[in-house]
C-alpha cells in the first residue's frame, strides 16, 4: 500500500473561485453573541480566524464546501452558506 502525505493530496485539489462568496460570516453576530467560535475549530481548511474584538475573519477561496462550519455554528444567522455557482468551487481528483 502506498502512503500519501497530506501535502501530496492537497496538490490534487483545485479551486475555481467565484466572484461572489458562497459563505458569508456576520461578524457582528459573532462579536455580540458567540464565545465558542466553533467554526474556528471545526473547519478542515482552517479558513476561520478569530479577531481580538470577538469577530471572525473568513476567506472562502479555498473552502472544501463540507458545510461543517454551518452545522457547528450555534448562532442563528452568523453563517450564511450555499453551494458555489455552477462550475465554481472545489474539485477533488485522484493523483
Amino acid at each position: 500500500m502506498v502512503m500519501t502525505t497530506h501535502e501530496e493530496k492537497m496538490r490534487t485539489v483545485r479551486f475555481r473561485v467565484a466572484a461572489t462568496p458562497h459563505i458569508v460570516v456576520n461578524s457582528e453576530i459573532c462579536r455580540a453573541d458567540c464565545s465558542l467560535h466553533a467554526c474556528v475549530y471545526v473547519c478542515p481548511a482552517n479558513l476561520f480566524v478569530p479577531l481580538d474584538d470577538g469577530g471572525i475573519l473568513f476567506n472562502y477561496e479555498q473552502c472544501f464546501e463540507c458545510g461543517t462550519c454551518y452545522i457547528a455554528c450555534n448562532q442563528e444567522g452568523a453563517i450564511r452558506w450555499s453551494y458555489p455557482d455552477g462550475g465554481y468551487g472545489v474539485t477533488f481528483r485522484e493523483s
